[in-house]
């Protein structure tokens, strides 16, 4: 009887000293236990649970209380509509972004996972690594910026150390890497994102991504198929359009998608974009077109793997579907879509694809070899056997210092100057602030060195890393910040400054931005212009200096072709920390200049140039003319 006593005690703590089983990344692969597992997992599904496989809906990554209406409203959508997987981001409320941290991140996936029926995948626009949304992982800049460096190795240290880090947090897969061509200078909405304009190096980058991603178990997705790289419009404002022939497409904007076909890559987002060449129906962007994902995707380019809709509530889409809004996620897929990214009515857009799947219009196979696909791939991370993280490595594995100083020195690699007039640059320092007790501390201001930051809102952190690296070296500049609202205003006294100063840094921070929207012509548009009353602002600053001034392009390399009077033109392809700190660096002459342009600016330079410079930083902190070597690697 003892003993019978004590075997059940053991059984009910057993439990507690249970180690608790947490996700161990390795390299995607699927076995064949996993292939086991997905298909039995699909004959249990009920068709109501089948649907909701196919939904990927928005998570925010904050602290949420467990009764809390937020986190009891995602739960619920779970119960509800059977959610397969979970996008994650965090708030955004434009122009600011409100980045979060890994452990609330971890920890709100945790309880998502906990409380799903079915291991969740999850995902997320990892575009610039984990930084982009959660504080203290490792930086990088902009893909261009990769493209600036020429290195391989590079991009595939990027997919490596993002997937450590995402996996870490508890986030599968990356809606990246970016396979568009940006051969049009007025993209809005790509620019940046992508890693050039030469189809032959973008495929070889997003190949080289791809590699370091999925071997540190990560999935990869590549991105907006057939390609977003040649339009003139945001298709999350209105329906863009490519408008090149067959052969062109064949040419510039499908060999990298053919590239990363090859290489494994998981899944292929499809663009909100109207391509006449390939669907003559002016009604159906590509995301709805049967020729475009079924025939040309699958069929042709033979990929096999996830098609994941682009986001469902972006108006090049929902304008389309504005009386059925349901319908779109139908349509969609329909045409050869697996997963059905963040609808923007998920109730209707649940109720519409179920409808079709009960009448036939959607065909049960199909439905069951897109859930079939999802399944593979939740077992190809080994969520079947475990779904948690450890919350106590995080600091163990993400903002890793060799991480870190790895982002930095690509980001250092990647800029490029374009234009030098040999009167400039490198500029001198001139010591380092004094110290002082707190509070107490008055520096003064003078227009020796001035910084005139153009973003798109002072209120932003656009410019506040630069001024701070600038600050170190000459304790005294004078940064003044400027937005299109205030930049009439303050136009008097930002050239009086330049009139007195011995340098200016005029540093320019444009970067596509999703939705920016902005009165055009036409209605609501969007740009990497620079706005008209800060454009006019500097204009004005290099008529009155353009031999001391050095534009600073942090972001937007194509900025030169609107002021063509900048005689000294630096580009760093992105406004990342990391970005502001190596254009510091590169101004006052103490790293090499190394990068090249991965794109052709009309009338300025084309791709491939490039000024190459030696670091020339004197001792006690003065600084000579740098040694420079002809353009071209």
């Amino acid at each position: 009887m003892l003993r019978v006593a004590f075997l059940l005690f053991f059984f009910l703590l057993a439990p507690v000293f249970a180690k608790e089983k947490y996700q161990q990344p390795g390299p995607i692969h699927l076995d064949r236990e996993g292939e086991k597992w997905a298909e039995k997992t699909l004959q249990k599904l009920s068709l109501e649970e089948k649907v909701g496989q196919l939904f990927m809906i928005w998570v925010r990554a904050e602290f949420l209380n467990v009764n809390s209406p937020e986190y009891l409203d995602l739960r619920d959508n779970m119960g509800k509509y059977h959610i397969g997987s979970f996008a994650m981001t965090v708030r955004w409320d434009p122009p600011f972004l409100y980045r979060n941290q890994p452990y609330e991140a971890a920890e709100l996936l945790n309880r998502l996972q906990q409380d799903s029926k079915l291991p969740l995948l999850i995902a997320a626009d990892f575009e610039r690594g984990v930084t982009m949304r959660l504080h203290g992982a490792t930086g990088f800049p902009h893909a261009m910026a990769f493209g600036a460096t020429g290195k391989l190795d590079y991009a595939e240290a990027f997919g490596r150390i993002t997937a450590q880090e995402a996996r870490a947090i508890g986030v599968h897969w990356n809606f990246f890497p970016d396979a568009d061509v940006n051969s049009n200078p007025a993209n809005p909405i790509i620019n940046t994102r992508s890693f050039g304009e030469d189809p032959q190096q973008v495929g070889d980058l997003v190949v080289a991504y791809i590699r370091g991603a999925r071997a540190n178990g990560m999935l990869t997705t590549v991105k907006h198929f057939p390609g977003h790289g040649d339009t003139a419009t945001d298709s999350h404002l209105s329906v863009a359009q490519v408008t090149g022939d067959r052969a062109r497409l064949n040419r510039v904007e499908l060999p990298p998608f053919r590239k990363a076909i090859e290489a494994g890559v998981d899944s292929v987002m499809v663009a909100h974009v109207t391509i006449p060449a390939l669907e003559p129906d002016p009604n159906r962007v590509a995301t709805t077109s049967p020729a475009i994902v079924t025939d040309l995707l699958k069929k042709q380019l033979g990929f096999k793997g996830i098609v994941v809709t682009d986001a469902l509530d972006m108006a090049g889409l929902t304008r389309l579907y504005a009386a059925n809004i349901g319908r779109a996620a139908v349509d969609a897929f329909k045409a050869g879509n697996d997963l059905l990214l963040i609808p923007a009515d998920l109730d209707a857009s649940y109720k519409a694809v179920l409808e079709a799947a009960r009448s036939g219009e959607i065909p049960r196979a199909q439905l069951d070899t897109s859930v079939l696909k999802l399944l593979k791939a939740k077992a190809s991370l080994g969520l079947e056997k475990a779904r948690l993280v450890n919350l106590e490595a995080l600091s163990n594995l993400v903002g890793k210092p060799e991480n870190l100083a790895l982002g930095q020195q690509i980001s250092d690699d990647s800029v490029t100057l374009v234009r030098d007039n040999g009167k400039l640059l490198p500029l001198k320092h001139s010591g380092t602030v004094k110290g002082g007790l707190p509070y107490q501390r008055v520096e003064e201001i003078h227009n020796g060195t001035v910084v005139i930051v153009l973003s798109d809102d002072v209120r932003t952190e656009a410019g506040r890393a630069l001024e701070r690296q600038v600050k170190v070296r000459v304790s005294d500049a004078n940064v003044i910040y400027v937005d299109p609202r205030i930049a009439a205003a303050m136009s008097e006294e930002v050239l009086q400054a330049v009139d007195q100063a011995q340098a200016v840094i005029a540093a320019v921070y444009v970067v596509p931005t999703a939705g920016k929207a902005m009165q055009g012509a036409n209605g609501l548009t969007n740009s990497v212009a620079l706005n008209d009353a800060s454009g006019t602002l500097l204009q004005k600053i290099l008529e009155h200096a353009a031999e001391k001034t050095a534009v600073l392009a942090m972001g937007n390399p194509y900025l030169a072709q609107d002021f063509p009077g900048a005689q000294n033109y630096i580009c760093t392809f992105s406004n990342a920390t990391v970005s502001e700190i190596s254009a510091a660096k590169v101004l006052f002459g103490e790293i090499a200049i190394r990068g090249h342009l991965p794109v052709s600016i009309p009338n300025v330079a084309q791709r491939g140039a490039g000024i190459e410079r030696q670091p020339q930083v004197l001792q006690g902190g003065g600084s000579e003319r740098a040694y420079s070597k002809p353009a071209g690697r």
